[in-house]
């Protein structure tokens, strides 16, 4: 009976070790994935100018009352340098030069820079033709107005018919316009009252006074000139004295860029 107890338990044993199951537990691989996330850098600069884009530049151009006090202001200073160098009245010249160019706007000052109606007679230079006396008489081309002015100076020095003029004083204009008309500058009987009331009218006496050093009062004028350098150009220049390039061209009267040396420019 023993023996069959001891069998019955060996048999429940071995039975129940057959039944489990060894269970395995297996341990996944896992993998993890890694987006690199890039992250646009941060700046404090302020946005780019924008390119080609020019500052806005203001240029005031002086207004005039008139076309006469245009034509002093601009060539007031020629005047009193010819004066200096000629002892010719500078009233004088700038009466005469408003009247016979029309304060400048003739058709002679405007497109051959002549501006005291000085005819060809032994002249070599460019000419234009135009009705005067007759129809289209020579008169003489300039490349600059200031080279009027002197050619008008040497007109009236260099001919023996002005000499006695030059025996007056320097600022008896009224003596000046008289004796014109009487050498023979010109055939218009009240030549010298136009010249005259130009004169008092505008007072450019007072241009003779500061050349002679007797006008107490200085006159200031907006005329600024340069003598042109080697090295100048239209361009330099208009940086140098912060104006324009075609402000120095409308008040020298140039068709170009084209300048030469020694050549006096009003600036402005």
């Amino acid at each position: 009976m023993r023996k069959i107890l001891i069998l019955f338990i060996l048999v429940i044993m071995v039975a129940s070790c057959g039944s489990k199951r060894k269970i395995v537990t297996k341990k996944r691989n896992s993998k993890t994935r890694t987006e690199r996330v890039v992250k646009a850098p941060t700046t404090t600069d302020p946005p780019a100018e924008p390119v080609g884009v020019p500052d806005e530049v203001v240029v005031t151009k002086k207004v005039y009352a008139s076309a006469v006090e245009e034509y002093i202001d601009v060539y007031s200073s020629i005047a009193m340098e010819e004066m200096r160098k000629y002892k010719i009245p500078a009233s004088i010249t700038l009466a005469q030069g408003i009247l016979e160019s029309g304060s400048g706007q003739g058709r002679l000052s405007v497109e051959a820079n002549n501006h005291f109606g000085i005819k060809c007679h032994g002249w070599t230079g460019d000419k234009i033709y135009h009705d005067d006396d007759r129809s289209q008489e020579c008169f003489r081309k300039y490349n600059y107005a200031k080279t009027s002015f002197e050619d008008h100076s040497e007109f009236l020095t260099s001919r023996g018919r002005y000499a006695k003029l030059f025996e007056l004083r320097q600022d008896d204009y009224k003596g000046w316009a008289r004796g014109l008309r009487s050498a023979g500058y010109a055939t218009d009987r009240k030549y010298p009252d136009k010249l005259i009331g130009l004169i008092e009218r505008y007072k450019l006496y007072e241009f003779d006074d500061v050349v002679l050093e007797n006008k107490r009062e200085i006159i200031t004028t907006s005329n600024v000139t340069h003598e042109v350098v080697k090295g100048d150009t239209l361009y330099s220049l208009s940086k140098k004295y912060n104006t324009s390039v075609d402000e120095i061209k409308a008040l020298n009267n140039l068709s170009g860029n084209n300048i030469s040396l020694g050549q006096i420019l009003i600036i402005k």
